[in-house]
């Protein structure tokens, strides 16, 4: 009854969830062990790793429930553990090599290593190999809209990694969380598999060992250390850019890790194909396993930031004061992280509890550069000179799209970076009603949220305007 009852569930499934998700969390199961217990049954799967097994259970586990009880007639139990791993490891190895692991990294000569395997390394040695940074971890980052499809591939490929999505290219501007999620995959892999060799960078470090390599001429060196990775994290590959030595060993790392099946995550501030000053060849594998952005955090996403970020500092953050930071720091999660810490420290120090009136004082100077910086018609030159249109353009009654569209989206940043009411907008841009501007305001903030181009477009408008 085991298999029957899987497979008819795995049916079920397969025709009512997307196919993308099916044929990623569920057709990869082993088939499951049933026992029955009087009138109902449970069902055990073995999942490999602890991260497939949460996802499942918070996303899928229900619906599974629901089905298999559905198939069999009765209520039916899911049950969720980890499989035995197998001695081996989940990840491939290379070849023995007689150069110990340490080696490798830190390119110091050493005695060759004995034939007995070694034993562990310490956790402090580990950390500082693979330059990871054990606080940045899946349960440190705080979901929402604005990083969910980067935060469900990274979690996936946490869970599988060398399989789908390889490699990961993460984009999107400054201080919006791309260093912690790959730092996430790291520190996640390495709890699954403590063996596992990862290593994060910064793409000017890469350069850095890339020239000292070729000054000593130690290029095996340069190739043991990268190209024997089972996880590679590099962060900013813009960095790259009119670097050609350093983008063929890159190179050629990315295609002796992905020959291997190791996993590769990147991370940039523009798409691949919008890197300047890059081989062809590299941004085309850049863009050949799975691309996605982290977008400017939403209102909620900031609240929600303020709150769990100040909760690790042992400190309750009252909803009203969240709010009010996070209405006034819109432009990344390491601003608001800064604007945070600030009113922190402004509590303790005068020993006052933190409301509306503190924060105010207490980003006083962020506040009055804001108000003293963006206005309307700053807005407005802003707008006309990033879409090459005339400020004068803002005030006419021309409608063609090309002109129309950046007024609208001048309203949208007028009514979001400003006090200004909605007839005043209105009256700076050549007497308009209140409800055109309301209009432009619900359009453009709602095509925000589905089209990543325009995000992307605002997101650059914003931090120009913030200096």
């Amino acid at each position: 009854m085991s298999n029957d009852l899987w497979q008819q569930g795995c049916a079920r499934l397969a025709a009512e969830l997307p196919e993308q998700q099916f044929n990623t969390w569920i057709r990869p199961l082993p088939p499951a062990e049933v026992a029955e217990e009087g009138d109902s049954a449970v069902v055990s799967l073995r999942v490999p790793n602890r991260f497939k097994l949460d996802w499942i259970r918070s996303q899928y586990a229900a619906r599974i429930e629901q089905v298999l009880s559905d198939v069999a007639g009765k209520a039916v139990r899911l049950e969720l553990m980890l499989a035995a791993r197998p001695a081996a490891g989940p990840i491939e190895r290379p070849a023995p090599r007689t150069t110990p692991t340490a080696d490798l990294f830190n390119g110091t000569p050493h005695a060759p290593a004995t034939p007995a395997a070694p034993p562990p390394r310490p956790a402090p040695v580990q950390q500082a190999l693979n330059r990871l940074n054990p606080a940045l971890t899946f349960d440190t980052l705080v979901p929402g809209r604005a990083n969910q499809m980067a935060r469900t591939a990274a979690l996936h490929v946490a869970g599988a990694p060398g399989h789908m999505y390889n490699p990961l290219f993460i984009y999107g501007g400054v201080g919006l969380g791309k260093t912690h999620l790959i730092h996430a995959v790291g520190n996640a892999l390495l709890k699954d598999n403590p063996e596992a060799r990862i290593l994060y960078l910064h793409a000017e470090q890469f350069i850095t060992d890339v020239v000292k390599n070729y000054q000593r001429k130690t290029f095996d060196e340069l190739k043991a250390k990268y190209h024997s990775l089972d996880l590679l994290l590099i962060d900013d590959v813009q960095f790259f850019a009119g670097k050609e030595r350093t983008q063929e060993e890159f190179f050629n790392a990315f295609e002796a890790l992905l020959a291997k099946r190791a996993h590769i995550i990147m991370t940039s501030d523009t798409y691949p194909k919008g890197l300047v000053d890059i081989d062809e060849r590299l941004t085309s594998r850049f863009d050949a396993g799975l691309t996605v952005a982290i977008e400017p955090p939403e209102l909620e996403m900031r609240v929600a930031i303020l709150m769990k970020k100040s909760n690790v500092e042992g400190t309750d953050m009252p909803e009203d004061v969240a709010f009010f930071i996070a209405k006034n720091v819109r432009a990344n999660v390491r601003e608001l992280e800064g604007a945070l810490r600030k009113v922190l420290a402004y509590s303790r120090f005068s020993q006052k509890e933190i409301n509306i009136n503190l924060a105010r004082e207490a980003l006083k100077d962020l506040l009055s550069i804001q108000n003293r910086q963006i206005g309307v018609e700053n807005i407005q030159k802003t707008v006309a000179d990033f879409y090459k249109i005339k400020v004068a353009d803002m005030y006419s009654k021309k409608r063609p799209a090309s002109i129309a569209r950046p007024r609208q989206i001048a309203m949208y940043l007028a009514k979001e970076m400003t006090q200004k009411s909605l007839p005043e907008i209105g009256e700076l841009f050549g007497g308009r009603d209140h409800t055109t501007v309301l209009h432009a305001v619900r359009k453009i903030g709602g095509e925000r949220q589905k089209n990543t181009e325009l995000n992307q477009q605002l997101h650059v408008l914003e931090q120009t305007l913030k200096g």
